[in-house]
């Protein structure tokens, strides 16, 4: 399973969602996530990925994780995987 496909099931999971339902380009609050499915996807993508995510749960915008959309969200991903890997 790629990391594409590995993002949207959690992403599906936290938004109650089918994944064929969610697209690159949907941003979490279009999805229905509050602020409680964010923290639990981020630990969730840790927990799946084997990293660490620069996220603030209090600061979202302050955070260097993009996760404006799914696609940003798999996008930094890939760049912490490299960077931690």
């Amino acid at each position: 399973m790629s990391i594409k496909d590995k993002v949207i099931a959690i992403i599906a999971e936290q938004a109650v969602l089918e994944p064929s339902d969610i697209s690159v380009d949907s941003s979490l609050e279009e999805l229905g996530i509050d602020s409680l499915g964010l923290v639990e996807s981020i630990f969730s993508i840790e927990e799946e990925f084997d990293i660490t995510v620069p996220f603030n749960a209090n600061e979202p915008q302050a955070s260097d994780f993009d996760i404006s959309t799914v696609a940003s969200i798999i996008s930094g991903i890939e760049r912490l995987q490299a960077e931690q890997g």
